[in-house]
């Protein structure tokens, strides 16, 4: 295992490090240590690699990452994996706005809870949040699937599109055209895969399943007063 000293070699060295791992390369992987909340650790990662960060992390932490394993032992700023492409990101605390924001693939965990914009405009990324998240979660989220073993905040789902919401908690208020969902046998089975990847022992039956009712980006004259 390869350790990286944030405090004493900096954040470039570690980012060009880790940005120049490949498929051939033995250096597997890394343990970050003393981050002190530096931003942006382990962007742009593009290599079947694994990253602890020893610490929390600033704002932008593993983003846009592809294929990488990124593990961070502490909590993160706003941004946490945002565009990620695909690989894995795990975070055992709390994550800081907008968490997993315009994610394409891959699956970001969230331990603790999340404040507010998590999974805003999400477009294939699968989210799983231990905790709690905050308002306007999956604003205009397009695809994918937002996990939340906790409750959530106001005016989730706003302008969504056809993302699926899973909600176990309760749920302050709902946005623009989100409504609850019929929770169907293929839905189950989508959201027991997330549970068990993500590490979490809560049962699927106790979720709710929340969608889009597809009025807002279907202009109809009769729903006017609702744009």
């Amino acid at each position: 295992m390869q350790t990286y000293d944030v405090a004493e070699k900096g954040l470039r060295g570690l980012n060009s490090a880790l940005q120049a791992q490949n498929h051939e390369s033995n250096q597997t992987k890394w343990e970050v240590v003393n981050p002190k909340g530096s931003h942006a650790i382990a962007v742009g990662l593009d290599a079947p690699i694994e990253v602890t960060v020893r610490g929390s992390t600033g704002y932008y932490c593993a983003g846009m990452n592809q294929q990488a394993t990124v593990m961070v032992q502490g909590s993160v700023g706003p941004g946490v994996a945002e565009n990620m492409m695909s690989g894995t990101v795990v975070v055992e605390g709390d994550a800081s706005q907008y968490a997993g924001a315009t994610g394409h693939g891959g699956l970001l965990v969230i331990k603790g809870n999340a404040s507010s914009r998590c999974g805003i405009s999400m477009k294939g990324i699968d989210i799983v949040v231990h905790g709690d998240i905050g308002h306007m979660s999956a604003f205009m989220a397009q695809e994918g699937n937002l996990v939340v073993c906790g409750n959530a905040g106001d005016a989730l789902g706003d302008s969504l599109y056809e993302a699926r919401l899973f909600v176990r908690g309760s749920v302050k208020s709902l946005g623009a055209d989100c409504i609850e969902k019929e929770m169907r046998p293929e839905h189950l089975e989508i959201l027991r895969d997330l549970l068990e990847r993500s590490g979490s022992d809560v049962k699927p039956e106790e979720f709710k399943r929340y969608g889009s009712a597809r009025q807002l980006y279907n202009f109809d004259i009769d729903n006017a007063a609702a744009y």
